[in-house]
C-alpha cells in the first residue's frame, strides 16, 4: 500500500473526539461546500491527525472522493518543499485542505501549495496550526452571519480613501488606500476566486501606504506565534513610515530580535503587504493563536508578501507575518465603524 493510500485509510478509520465533529461539518459542508461528485486533497501531519480524521470522516459522509497525506510519511520536517506526490494529486482535485502544524522556514512549501490552488481556482481551506480549542470555538461560528458583516465592511472599505485605527494601548495609524489594489473578503465561505483560512472572518487589501504606530497586544504570526503566544503582558510596539517598518520594541527582547530578523529576510520583508479588518463577530477574545486571532474584530496588518495575485500588488516577498491588536476604534474615511472592538454597523 502506498503512503497516501495508507494515510487515507488510517484517517477515515481513526477514532476522534466527537466534539470535533461540528467544526469539521462546518468546514466541509458550509465553508467548502464539498459535493459528492468532487475530489478533495487533505494534507495533515502526525500532530494534527485527530482533527484531520474528523475532516476525513465528514468528507466521507458527503460521499466525495478524497486523498489524504501525512507529511512525515513523505518528507522530513521542516519541509524544504511540498512533496511532489501532494502537488500532483492537487492537479485532479476541486477542493484541498491543509490542516497541520507548521515548522520554522516552511513558508515556501505552503506558497507552492497555494500557487497550485490559485492557478486551478480550487476551493482551499488553510488551517495552519489548527488545534482543539479552535475547532470548538472559531470553527463552530455561524458563517452565514460572519459573511453578512464581512460583506457590509467590504462595501464601505472598497470605496474609501483611508482607514484610521487607534487603541487605548497606543496604536495610532493611518492606512492610505490605493484604487489599484483590490479588497478581498474571506468570511469563511470559500470560493474558487480566493482560498481562505479557517476559521474565517476578515476583509483585506494591500495598502497604498501605512504610517504610524501599531501596538501588538494580541499575537504575531507564522512560527513566532507558537513561540511567544499571547502578547498582552509584553506587547510589541511597531512604528511604520511610508509603508516600511522602522522600529520594533518590546520588553521581551527575544521577541523583539526574532521579529526584526523575520521582517528583514529580503528587501520587502519589512513592507506592509496586508491591511485587514477582522470580522468574525462570533469570537469573544484573543487566545494567543494567529489562525483564529487574526479574525477577531479589529485591525491586523502583515509585513511581507502582499498576495499580489489577488490584490493586484506588483511587488513580492518570500515572507509574510501577521500582527494582531485588540480593542480598536476604526474610522473608514470620516465614518467610525468600530468602538472598543465592537462594530457600529449592522449587516
Amino acid at each position: 500500500m502506498t503512503p497516501r493510500a495508507a494515510a487515507a485509510e488510517s484517517l477515515t478509520s481513526f477514532a476522534f473526539d466527537p466534539e470535533l465533529a461540528p467544526g469539521a461539518r462546518n468546514a466541509v459542508r458550509i465553508c467548502l461546500r464539498v459535493e459528492p461528485s468532487e475530489k478533495v486533497t487533505l494534507i495533515t501531519d502526525q500532530a494534527t491527525r485527530e482533527i484531520a480524521a474528523s475532516l476525513a470522516r465528514e468528507i466521507e459522509s458527503v460521499g466525495a472522493r478524497q486523498q489524504a497525506f501525512i507529511l512525515e510519511d513523505l518528507a522530513p520536517r521542516p519541509l524544504v518543499a511540498l512533496p511532489a506526490e501532494i502537488l500532483d494529486d492537487m492537479e485532479s482535485s476541486q477542493v484541498s485542505i491543509f490542516a497541520a502544524q507548521v515548522q520554522t522556514n516552511e513558508l515556501k512549501s505552503r506558497m507552492q501549495m497555494t500557487e497550485v490552488v490559485t492557478r486551478r481556482q480550487m476551493r482551499h481551506a488553510h488551517m495552519v496550526n489548527i488545534n482543539r480549542q479552535i475547532m470548538l470555538e472559531g470553527m463552530r461560528a455561524d458563517y452565514q452571519k460572519v459573511d453578512r458583516i464581512s460583506t457590509r465592511v467590504l462595501e464601505l472599505v472598497s470605496v474609501a480613501k483611508s482607514i484610521t485605527a487607534r487603541t487605548a494601548a497606543g496604536t495610532d495609524l493611518v492606512a492610505e488606500l490605493s484604487p489599484n489594489y483590490k479588497w478581498l473578503k474571506t468570511s469563511g465561505l470559500i470560493s474558487p476566486e480566493k482560498w481562505g483560512n479557517l476559521p474565517g472572518g476578515e476583509v483585506f487589501t494591500t495598502p497604498g501606504e501605512v504610517n504610524g504606530t501599531f501596538v501588538v497586544d494580541g499575537v504575531v504570526g507564522d512560527y513566532l506565534c507558537a513561540k511567544f503566544g499571547d502578547l498582552r503582558r509584553h506587547p510589541l510596539t511597531l512604528r511604520m513610515k511610508a509603508n516600511r517598518l522602522t522600529e520594533a520594541r518590546s520588553a521581551n527582547k527575544e521577541l523583539e530580535r526574532d521579529f526584526w530578523k523575520y521582517t528583514h529576510a529580503d528587501e520587502n520583508s519589512d513592507r506592509v503587504g496586508e491591511f485587514a479588518i477582522g470580522t468574525n463577530i462570533e469570537l469573544r477574545d484573543v487566545i494567543g493563536h494567529i489562525l483564529q486571532d487574526e479574525k477577531f474584530p479589529g485591525v491586523h496588518i502583515a509585513f511581507g508578501n502582499p498576495y499580489g495575485e489577488h490584490t493586484g500588488a506588483e511587488w513580492y516577498s518570500s515572507t509574510h507575518i501577521d500582527v494582531v491588536g485588540t480593542k480598536f476604534d476604526i474610522w473608514v474615511d470620516d465614518r467610525q465603524i468600530m468602538r472598543q472592538g465592537k462594530f457600529l454597523i449592522e449587516a
